[in-house]
């Protein structure tokens, strides 16, 4: 059984990208989308949409499932949610969702299917020197981790890496 616990988080987010973003940009902010985007910023799961549309449904039993998803849609197109590809595992192929906005990287666990954020900092420079040396015009990139989480270490026991023959 998985639970989640569900921070509160103020009207003014830390990163200046809560209710109050929405307004900014000259949307509306109805019930729907400041639940969803509530939903999204209080947890650290990196939830899939219908996970989101689960949550919503406890607070609003006739949210749509449909709803949830242009919702979303409207918050990663205005960059205020970011949206994840569909990783290894248990979510394979569904996109999930992180309230962080911010610019940082992420560990996967292969086992379990949980993302977990990480505070190593982000290299700016990066793009700049790809950009020199390949002609490309690179306007960002994504660092993706992939392994196991130290629960899931601790429920399997470290695995081997398999080595080559030759």
């Amino acid at each position: 059984m998985l639970f989640f616990v569900m921070r509160i988080i103020p009207n003014k987010s830390a990163n200046g990208l809560g209710p109050e973003a929405l307004r900014r940009r000259g949307l509306r902010l109805t019930g729907p989308r400041r639940l969803i985007l509530e939903v999204v910023q209080s947890t650290d799961l990196h939830p899939t949409a219908e996970w989101v549309y689960r949550k919503v449904r406890l607070r609003l039993p006739r949210v749509s499932l449909g709803t949830v998803y242009r919702n979303l849609r409207l918050l990663v197109d205005e960059g205020i949610v970011e949206e994840l590809p569909g990783s290894p595992g248990r979510h394979a192929g569904k996109a999930r969702f992180d309230g962080n906005a911010s610019v940082h990287h992420h560990f996967t666990c292969s086992d379990c299917g949980r993302i977990h954020d990480l505070t190593e900092p982000v290299d700016p420079s990066l793009d700049r020197r790809m950009a020199a040396r390949t002609g490309f015009a690179i306007s960002h990139h994504r660092i993706e981790f992939y392994g196991r989480c130290p629960a899931c270490q601790a429920r399997h026991g470290p695995r081997r890496r398999a080595r080559k023959r030759r």
